[in-house]
């Protein structure tokens, strides 16, 4: 059984070696390429040339290193942590400011961040690939020591002082690239393991892994930085070290630490730092790649054949300078003084001539003296000039650099055509300043991470809550909860291309005096419309959240613009005392209401006593004519009547008379 433990662990060690032995095979013709790259970059093979007759070197590749690195990375990046979804979540938005806070915290603070993004830059221009790792620290003090209860000692011994947590910091580390490794893969989502390789002293080794295995470790290895000063400085001989590799294995999400040396593992964790993606370091950033391997190439290896021609170009020029100077002979006969006409003379200076007749018949100084041509000479170092000038347009052409970039301008040229090279230069710079910004928020994203598992007292400190807006205090208890729950599930963090490039101040403060200009203009529509309409103001402090929640520094006023909103909704909901002068307008009002409403009432009864008075009189009008034909009929009826008796009467009248005319008369009386 104890001879199975023991093999156990071996044949741990010796899987991982044969990983690392396949990198190390894969890519030494890489880590080559890239030792001669940096031996021209550091013109270290001019120290070794003749020192009597040197070539002149053209460094383009030292000038374009210096021209691309500050124009991918010249300042710190400025992090951005918002919300996954813009929704109105005031717990989320106080755990985003906090984070964001307490970055900008770390990057500003400690210095580790900035070296390492400036180092991995210069990588990925040189080598063609830059590495990092991050990782959690903790600082441990002594605390002060258990006191007795009541004063009263039950023993002699002294309690040890307890142990502390005095501060954390998540520092982020450059990896050299030849310190780097991963499984082999063509792409690096297929990379199923990283590693790196950890240099520590002795002291160092009995801190990290206990004093009995770490007086164990042999200190046998050195940097190769170190190995190459030793032939040089033979007291660096005696900076020794122990290589410790630190291996994150994905597929079984647990770290190991191994020694090439001691086969055997030092230690293994479980997910130590418990990240979303497991690895401690981001994607490295590559210059160029291609699909079928992870292996970079230099971008100084597209360019390498120009690269030689102008050190010949150079070494070229500087010969035809060299030769570019006053060379001849003079006749002898004449003597010393025709040569000391070009050595000590002066201005206007003459020289006395013995026999000048015989000097006059020989042509004088022009047949005494022959001058090299240097005409030819001074040619052909037109020629070389011009010929390097087109040699360093083609390294421009395939780096990408431009004459704007340098900031080399013709002076005829408008400001228009200034501008759109500016632009030009700007898309063409564009991608790689695209790639750092990413390799950048990779970086931070790992650091928030590790941050946000903080002590809840050490994110407040470092991300100073008691410094935000009173509408913002009362939310940060459970914002720190919040962040303690995978805080990159719920936020996003950020980083834009520009905040790694130098932005000018002025362009600054434009943008400044835009937000302040767009708010004012919107807080002035926006009184007036309030004013007019009470019930729109909720709206319209929800439209002022939004635009404010576009611009950056609006992240700090968010909250009040929340405190207010909720103000106007609970106002909105409870009556407000009546104002007197209202009050005094609205019951004028209202009189003049009623007053109105009696006056429509009076002329509406006085319509309808008039309506019924028609209609009364409408009736009696009736009435009086049915009474008058009742009466018209009836004296119709009587006047017939009366014209009927009177016919009649006037009937036994003529018939009485027609009667008395038929009767005889009687005799006459005597007298």
């Amino acid at each position: 059984m104890a001879t199975a433990r023991k093999d156990k662990p071996n044949s741990e060690v010796q899987h991982w070696l044969n990983i690392i032995r396949a990198y190390e095979k894969e890519y030494a013709p890489w880590e080559k390429r890239v030792d001669k790259i940096l031996e021209r970059y550091r013109d270290e093979k001019r120290n070794r040339q003749d020192v009597d007759n040197p070539s002149t070197r053209f460094n383009i590749l030292w000038a374009n290193v210096q021209t691309l690195v500050p124009a991918t990375f010249a300042r710190l990046p400025q992090p951005d942590v918002s919300r996954r979804f813009s929704d109105r979540d005031p717990v989320g938005r106080v755990a985003a400011l906090i984070l964001e806070r307490a970055l900008d915290f770390e990057i500003q603070h400690y210095r580790d961040y900035r070296s390492t993004m400036r180092q991995c830059v210069t990588d990925r221009f040189l080598g063609g690939r830059g590495t990092s790792w991050a990782r959690y620290e903790p600082h441990i003090k002594a605390g002060a020591a258990q006191q007795p209860i009541d004063g009263d000692q039950v023993t002699e011994d002294v309690d040890e002082p307890q142990e502390q947590l005095d501060y954390e910091c998540a520092p982020v580390d450059y990896v050299h690239w030849k310190d780097f490794g991963h499984t082999v893969a063509r792409t690096w989502e297929e990379v199923t393991a990283v590693w790196r390789k950890v240099y520590m002293t002795r002291d160092a080794c009995v801190a990290r892994f206990g004093k009995k295995l770490g007086d164990r470790i042999p200190l046998d290895a050195t940097p190769d930085d170190l190995k190459r000063s030793d032939t040089e400085n033979p007291e660096m001989k005696d900076h020794q070290r122990a290589c410790v590799y630190e291996i994150w294995n994905k597929e079984d999400e647990e770290a190991i630490w191994l020694s090439k040396s001691m086969k055997e593992v030092l230690d293994k964790k479980d997910d130590p730092l418990e990240l979303e993606d497991f690895f401690p370091c981001p994607r490295p950033l590559y210059a160029t790649m291609t699909n079928e391997s992870l292996i970079p190439v230099p971008d100084f290896s597209l360019y390498q054949d120009q690269a030689y021609e102008l050190d010949l170009a150079s070494d070229r020029i500087d010969g035809l300078l060299k030769a570019l100077q006053v060379r001849g002979v003079y006749d002898a006969s004449l003597g010393v003084e025709i040569a000391r006409l070009f050595t000590d003379a002066g201005n206007t200076d003459l020289r006395p001539i013995k026999n000048w007749q015989a000097f006059a018949e020989k042509n004088g100084l022009k047949g005494a003296i022959d001058i090299v041509d240097l005409a030819p000479i001074a040619a052909a170092l037109k020629e070389a000039y011009e010929a390097m000038e087109q040699i360093k347009n083609q390294v421009y052409e395939i780096t990408g650099i431009s004459d704007i970039i340098r900031g080399q301008t013709e002076a005829s040229e408008t400001a228009t055509a200034q501008q759109i090279k500016g632009q030009y230069a700007s898309l063409r710079l564009r991608s790689m300043q695209q790639e750092v910004a990413v390799f950048a928020t990779e970086l931070l994203k790992l650091k928030a991470q590790i941050v946000s598992g903080f002590d809840a007292q050490t994110l407040a400190q470092i991300s100073a809550v008691d410094q935000l807006a009173e509408a913002d205090k009362p939310l940060v208890p459970q914002a720190l909860q919040l962040l303690a729950n995978k805080p990159l599930r719920s936020f996003r963090v950020e980083i834009a291309a520009d905040s790694l490039v130098q932005i000018d101040e002025q362009e600054e403060k434009q943008s400044r005096v835009e937000f302040l200009t767009a708010i004012g203009a919107f807080m002035k529509g926006a009184v007036e419309v309030g004013g007019a309409a009470p019930q729109f103001a909720p709206l319209l402090m929800e439209l002022l959240k939004f635009g404010v929640s576009g611009f950056k520094v609006g992240k700090t006023i968010e909250g009040t613009i929340d405190q207010a909103i909720e103000e106007l909704k609970q106002a909105a909901k409870q009556p407000k005392p009546p104002d007197p002068k209202m009050q005094a307008e609205q019951m004028k009002a209202q009189a003049e209401v009623q007053k109105a409403q009696m006056g429509v009432k009076v002329e509406q009864q006085k319509a309808q006593i008039d309506e019924r008075r028609m209609k009364m009189e409408e009736q009696h009008d009736m009435r009086q004519m049915q009474i008058d034909g009742a009466m018209q009929q009836q004296d119709a009826a009587m006047q017939q009547q009366g014209m009927q008796m009177k016919g009649q009467q006037m009937q036994m009248q003529h018939q009485q008379k027609m009667q008395q005319a038929m009767m005889p008369k009687p005799p006459p009386r005597k007298q």
